[in-house]
């Protein structure tokens, strides 16, 4: 016990991250701190910093949204997750689909995968032109689950929580 009292600063960090790592996952989802951590390769970046205020983001902006999902809502674990993302088709662009590959204004976006790796069917977006308020956004991964699907859908301007700048 004596060494315990003696070597609290070590042992409180890492409590700290716990407490707030369940706070996250089980009460509230939103990033509350500017620094944004991403641990998945949909995007190269791990560590972002959050610029929160009102700012329409324009093509090629980092975001952080709180997940909503498309239709259907295969997904509803994910719902209110943050997700890290750069946004790829603004209001008035033009979205079709060739085969499984999804293009923004003619320019291909990637490929839409059938699956997911838990073996879970993915459908492309559908063709369409982007509403007002709503935005496509993709990570830089082939296996990222972005709005090349409908499962995944667009993002609104309502969901986005903040830009972001990467440190690293």
């Amino acid at each position: 016990m004596g060494m315990m009292r003696r070597r609290w600063y070590l042992v409180a960090p890492v409590v700290a991250i716990w407490v707030l790592a369940y706070i996250r996952l089980f009460i509230d989802p939103t990033p509350r701190m500017p620094l944004v951590f991403n641990w998945t390769p949909s995007l190269p970046y791990h560590v972002a910093w959050m610029h929160v205020g009102p700012r329409t983001p324009g093509r090629g902006d980092l975001i952080v949204f709180a997940f909503s999902g498309g239709t259907p809502k295969p997904f509803p674990g994910l719902q209110g997750q943050p997700f890290f993302k750069r946004v790829r088709g603004l209001p008035g662009d033009v979205i079709t689909v060739q085969g499984r590959t999804v293009l923004v204004n003619g320019e291909p976006m990637g490929l839409a995968k059938p699956f997911t790796h838990d073996r879970r069917p993915l459908t492309p977006i559908a063709p369409l032109v982007i509403p007002p308020g709503q935005f496509y956004v993709q990570g830089a991964s082939a296996d990222s689950f972005d709005s090349r699907y409908q499962e995944s859908g667009l993002v609104a301007q309502g969901q986005i929580v903040a830009r972001v700048h990467p440190l690293f």
